[in-house]
C-alpha cells in the first residue's frame, strides 16, 4: 500500500496544502519517512490524516466559485468501530461547507471495505447542502452494496455511470461537468 500515491496529475491546478481555505493549508509532508499506517501497512506520506485510524484522503481539487471538491480516499471506511463519518464530517466536510463547498465528489477505488453504523452523520451532511450533492465515483461493488444495505445511498449517489467515469484521463473541471450533468439528468432538471 505504501506505493499507492494520491492522484498527482492535477497538482499544477490545485494543491490543498497551498490553499488558504483548505483544512490542510500549510501541511508539510515527510518525503523520507512513512508516517501513516493502515493496520500493518504503511501508506504513502502524501495522504492526509483527518483523525481516522483506518481511512485517509487527499483533496485533489476544490473550486469555491462553483462550490465543488474532489476527494480521493484510501483504506477502510469504518463507522462501526471508529465512526469515520463523524471524523470526516467534523474535521473536513464542515470546514469545506463553511467555505461554500456543497458538491462533493468522492473517489473510492482505494476504499477496501465499509462497515456501517447509523446514518445520522450522512443525513446531517446531506441536510447541510440543500442545493448540493454527494457522489461516490469508482467505489468497489462490495463497498457500494454495504452502503446500500444501510441506506447510505439515500445520501450519496453511487454506481452505474459513476463507476465508469475515466476520471484520471480528465481535468477536474471535466470530471465535475460530467458528474453535474449526470446528477441533473437523474433529478430530471
Amino acid at each position: 500500500m505504501h506505493e499507492i500515491e494520491p492522484y498527482f496529475n492535477w497538482r499544477d491546478e490545485y494543491i490543498a496544502a497551498e490553499d488558504e481555505l483548505s483544512p490542510f493549508f500549510g501541511t508539510v509532508y515527510n518525503e523520507f519517512e512513512f508516517d501513516k499506517q493502515l493496520y500493518n501497512f504503511l501508506l504513502h506520506p502524501q495522504w492526509d490524516d483527518f483523525g481516522s485510524t483506518t481511512l485517509y484522503l487527499k483533496v485533489l481539487f476544490a473550486d469555491y466559485e462553483k462550490g465543488y471538491c474532489i476527494i480521493e480516499l484510501i483504506g477502510e471506511w469504518n463507522d462501526a468501530i471508529y465512526n469515520d463519518i463523524m471524523e470526516l464530517k467534523r474535521e473536513l466536510l464542515d470546514l469545506m461547507i463553511d467555505e461554500g463547498i456543497d458538491k462533493f465528489i468522492l473517489i473510492g477505488e482505494n476504499v477496501l471495505n465499509f462497515h456501517a453504523s447509523d446514518d445520522s452523520y450522512y443525513e446531517e451532511w446531506f441536510q447541510d447542502i440543500p442545493d448540493g450533492w454527494i457522489v461516490g465515483v469508482n467505489f468497489r461493488e462490495h463497498v457500494i452494496d454495504e452502503f446500500k444495505s444501510h441506506n447510505i445511498d439515500y445520501y450519496i449517489n453511487f454506481g452505474g455511470y459513476l463507476n465508469q467515469i475515466p476520471w484520471r484521463s480528465l481535468k477536474p473541471k471535466q470530471v465535475y461537468h460530467h458528474i453535474a450533468q449526470h446528477i441533473a439528468n437523474r433529478l430530471g432538471s
